[in-house]
This record gives structure tokens, C-alpha cells and sequence, in this order.
């Protein structure tokens, strides 16, 4: 089994789970992010390793290539000097390190086609655990938005309510008695002497303005 196989086992697991517990949709997103993120690094070290041994086989190879060359040369220089029996000596040499070079040349391949593997399931996984990120951010915004509409929809219930609007009357009634209490009071208090003469006085002045007005329209008159 993979580990991004393994992964998505691991995230439907806990997603059942999580659901028949009903559990909130934020801590669902933020354990699969957590678990993408750890696996993310799980398949980045295997990838490292997997790089390190293609490259300590590349290694092997050119170095087994260069000996089957090297016992080439070898039996080809025996050959030259009248000696088979060394000629045959290198070629079986030769065919060792041939046989170990194609050996090797699988191991390559092989370790290049896991590279790929591991490379594909990190942009597979990075893409996934991007979006999962985007819901999370998103779903985080909708659960605020969500907490505070059901906030304001309480208060407008509560503000509506029969017990609130009969509070507010009973307050609006009681300001409505003390305002009457008030014109009351202003209207059974007796003036003073002060406000008194003070009349008095203004009576006067309005009176001497009237006559004034009376002898001008006479003296226009005649």
C-alpha cells in the first residue's frame, strides 16, 4: 500500500467517524489538513531517499561500466600476446560486470519510476491540501457569519417579544405620568409678587407704546 493510499484510508476513516459523532465540520478540516501535511512530508523523505539511491546506482553503474570496458581492453590485449588463457580470464570478468550492469540499469529504472511516483502523489497531495485549506478558510468565515446571524435573529426575537414591548410601554406610560405631574405642578403654582409687578410693569409699557400710536394717527390725521 502507497502513502497516499494509505492517506485517503485515513481520512475516510476519520471522516465516518467524526460524522457519527457529529462532530463540527472545522475540526474535520483540520485534522485531514494535518494528516495531508503529515503525509506530505512522509512522501517527501521517501522521495529523498528514493533520489539518494538512484544516484549511488547511477554511481555503481558507471563504475561497473568502466570495468567491463577495462576487461575488455584486457582480454583483447591477451589475445594480442598469445594468451588465451588470460583472454579468457577477462571476458568472464567482462561478462560479470556486464551482468551486474544490466542489474543496475533496472535498479535505475526502477528508482526513476518510484521518483515519479512520489513526485505525482506530492502534486496530487499539495493540490488537495491547497483546497482543503480554501474550505477551511471559507467554511471558518460562513461559521462567524452564521454565529452572528443567529446572535441578531435572538436579539430581534427578544426584542419583539410581548414581555419586551410590554416593558416598553410600562416605561413609555411612567414617563407619560411624570410629564403630566410636571404640567400639573406648573399649572396649580401661584405667581409670586415678583412675576406680579413685573406684569404690572409690562401692562404699563404696552399701554403708554398704544397711546403713542393713538396721538401719531391723530397728528396724521389732522
Amino acid at each position: 500500500m502507497g502513502i497516499f493510499t494509505r492517506l485517503s484510508d485515513i481520512i475516510s476513516s476519520n471522516i465516518n467517524s467524526m460524522l457519527d459523532k457529529a462532530e463540527d465540520p472545522e475540526k474535520l478540516i483540520r485534522l485531514m489538513i494535518q494528516e495531508m501535511e503529515d503525509t506530505l512530508v512522509e512522501i517527501k523523505v521517501a522521495c529523498a531517499q528514493a533520489m539518494a539511491t538512484r544516484k549511488k546506482v547511477e554511481r555503481e553503474l558507471d563504475e561497473t561500466r568502466r570495468r567491463h570496458e577495462q576487461w575488455a581492453d584486457k582480454a583483447r590485449l591477451a589475445v594480442d600476446k598469445g594468451r588465451e588463457d588470460l583472454a579468457r580470464e577477462a571476458l568472464m570478468e567482462k561478462r560479470r560486470y556486464r551482468e551486474r550492469s544490466e542489474t543496475l540499469e533496472d535498479e535505475a529504472i526502477q528508482c526513476a519510476a518510484i521518483i515519479e511516483q512520489y513526485q505525482s502523489d506530492m502534486a496530487q497531495l499539495e493540490d488537495k491540501l491547497a483546497n482543503a485549506k480554501e474550505k477551511q478558510r471559507i467554511l471558518v468565515q460562513r461559521h462567524i457569519q452564521a454565529h452572528e446571524r443567529k446572535r441578531a435573529q435572538t436579539g430581534v426575537r427578544k426584542m419583539g417579544s410581548a414581555d419586551t414591548m410590554l416593558r416598553f410601554e410600562q416605561f413609555e406610560n411612567r414617563i407619560e405620568r411624570m410629564e403630566a405631574e410636571a404640567d400639573l405642578v406648573n399649572f396649580a403654582r401661584k405667581p409670586d409678587l415678583d412675576e406680579e409687578f413685573a406684569r404690572l410693569g409690562q401692562d404699563d409699557e404696552i399701554e403708554a407704546e398704544l397711546r403713542a400710536l393713538k396721538d401719531a394717527a391723530g397728528r396724521s390725521d389732522a
